[in-house]
């Protein structure tokens, strides 16, 4: 991420906190905390003013737009095209705001708001937006048969917990011949916040540097509701959310991050073959795979050697790479991997 575009992200992130904390001396608190010139800061708000952020209130005083929130059901037989929903629907109530947000908004609603139309079964479609001067929040709300019943259905998966893996993978479609599967797996690495309920099963994914997944039990929801989130003044842009899923010189989706975590059930722990094996169903479609052990305590002999001997000298030329593991993982892989290096030097 270009680094001046972050730093003015946290500035515009700062001013907007305090405003809304009904905070004094905004400008010299800015200057202080961000060590940046007077000029500098009113050139922050002047532009949190012609986004709509920020509004003068009858005492001078700065303070955020008020809260916006829009809903409406859609027909999908009305409604098939996502490009003319969003061009026409979607896009004049998320209103104004950066083109690299508005690119990641236009991305995230019509990749979900195409999967409703091809996957969902659905005829109805509810759509909500929540805006504030902060963050923008969408909600796509569908009656259908549930993503993950139809990913466990489609691909003949356990339950809907192994369904929730193997969308976390990317690469993942019930439709090959008219899908990727890259869509959700992009949308849910753009956004701040991202969340799938549907059926008995909740999922969250917030974005950053370390990764945070949420998979729990909830109350049964009919069909699919999907909620979006994201920072009005974020730096981040689609191209360098597709660019964390590339390997070196190739052009393409041919790395992905796992949540080993998405693979546990209840209090078990990874110890077994079966196991490592539905940890790495479908990995053979990339060339990196990085496995992010964070929240595992534990890996039994039999798991890290599925993982790091068998899978890697079956495919030499696929790149596991584990990140965020303790100690104690690390071991157990470091030995599975001295033995993968025996096997191959007999």
């Amino acid at each position: 991420m270009n680094r001046l575009r972050k730093k003015g992200e946290g500035i515009r992130q700062f001013i907007l906190e305090n405003i809304e904390a009904g905070g004094q001396k905004i400008v010299q608190s800015t200057m202080k905390k961000f060590n940046i010139t007077r000029q500098a800061v009113y050139k922050h708000l002047r532009n949190l003013r012609e986004q709509g952020c920020v509004i003068a209130g009858e005492d001078g005083l700065l303070k955020l737009q008020p809260q916006e929130t829009w809903n409406t059901t859609l027909s999908i037989a009305e409604n098939i095209h996502e490009d003319v929903v969003w061009r026409t629907i979607a896009a004049p109530k998320i209103g104004q705001l950066p083109d690299n947000a508005l690119s990641i908004w236009s991305y995230g609603f019509t990749e979900i708001y195409n999967n409703v139309v091809d996957h969902s079964e659905s005829s109805t479609v509810w759509v909500q937006v929540e805006k504030t001067a902060l963050t923008t929040r969408m909600i796509i709300w569908d009656h259908g048969v549930g993503i993950f019943n139809k990913i466990k259905a489609a691909l003949n998966l356990l339950d809907e917990r192994h369904a929730v893996l193997e969308l976390a993978k990317g690469k993942l479609t019930t439709d090959p011949t008219g899908h990727t599967g890259e869509g959700i797996f992009f949308t849910s690495r753009m956004f701040d916040v991202f969340s799938i309920l549907s059926g008995e099963v909740f999922l969250s994914h917030k974005y950053g540097d370390d990764e945070d997944w949420i998979l729990q039990n909830s109350d049964y929801q009919n069909g699919t509701w999907i909620t979006m989130e994201i920072k009005n003044n974020t730096s981040r842009t689609t191209k360098e959310v597709f660019e964390r899923f590339t390997s070196g010189d190739d052009i393409g989706f041919t790395k992905t991050v796992v949540p080993v975590q998405l693979a546990i059930y209840g209090n078990e722990q990874l110890i077994s073959r079966s196991q490592g094996k539905r940890l790495l169903e479908r990995m053979d479609r990339f060339k990196t795979v990085i496995l992010d052990f964070s929240e595992i305590q534990t890996i039994g002999q039999a798991f890290a050697d599925e993982v790091f001997r068998v899978f890697a000298n079956q495919h030499p030329d696929i790149e596991l790479v584990p990140i965020n593991a303790n100690p104690e993982v690390i071991a157990m892989v470091v030995k599975a991997r001295l033995q993968a290096y025996s096997d191959k030097h007999k």
